[in-house]
């Protein structure tokens, strides 16, 4: 039988929708979500094609690899760090006006610090921060080398700050639960036999005051911008 000249017209498919092009950019934005919902030890590249609905070896277009990702992750973090002008009158403030706002960076990106370890950040928005200390500690006249080295010891302290409080998950705790943890520490000290810890258990009082993390932190501040200011030659 002849087919008829009178047949429906079959209804059109609906179109597929266009893919977002896969991006450096949205490879980050999906790494720092798993991140901050699931932590950093699940951050991985085939987690991350997951999240973009794509395969893992489409990331490879555009992140090289776990590491790069870990720099990446760092550096997008690196870009809430506030840098001042430098004013030679208050490069000490100004030095840790920027590590304050380093760690308030990583608090708010928890994990971010577990990527940070163990890498030189090399990032843009990194450098951007290295540079705008530098320039605040050679307004400051700190001696080349000693500004050099402090690059490093402050990025390792605000680092291991935000990772001790990440693996405690300290950034949750109430203020009871602190309380408890802080008095139980003491009770441990305390009870030590006093012939082999004589200092440690007079000391317990000391050794865990301060239950506000931030007044550990400023301690440390104090420490180490003190000990660069007594480097500074003078006039």
């Amino acid at each position: 039988m002849n087919q008829s000249p009178w047949q429906p017209l079959s209804p059109e498919k609906p179109a597929r929708a266009a893919r977002e092009p896969l991006t450096r950019e949205r490879i980050v934005d999906a790494a720092l979500r798993i991140l901050l919902d699931q932590g950093y030890d699940a951050v991985s590249m085939r987690k991350v094609a997951q999240a973009l609905d794509t395969g893992p070896a489409s990331l490879y277009a555009h992140v090289a690899n776990k590491a790069e990702l870990d720099q990446l992750l760092v550096d997008r973090v690196a870009a809430n760090v506030v840098i001042p002008k430098p004013d030679p009158a208050r490069w000490r403030e100004q030095v840790k006006e920027v590590l304050r706002s380093s760690l308030n960076a990583m608090r708010a990106n928890p994990g971010v610090a577990r990527a940070a370890i163990g890498q030189v950040p090399m990032g843009e928005r990194a450098l951007d921060s290295t540079e705008g200390l530098l320039a605040i500690l050679k307004a400051g006249r700190v001696p080349d080398q000693a500004a050099a080295w402090a690059i490093d010891m402050f990025m390792l302290y605000v680092t291991a700050v935000s990772f001790e409080e990440y693996v405690q998950g300290a950034g949750g705790w109430t203020e009871d639960e602190v309380v408890t943890f802080v008095d139980g520490m003491r009770t441990f000290l305390q009870g030590l036999p006093t012939d082999r810890y004589p200092i440690t258990v007079a000391l317990a009082g000391p050794l865990t005051a301060g239950a506000n993390p931030d007044e550990r932190f400023e301690f440390g501040l104090e420490i180490l911008v003190g000990g660069l200011a007594a480097m500074v030659p003078p006039e």
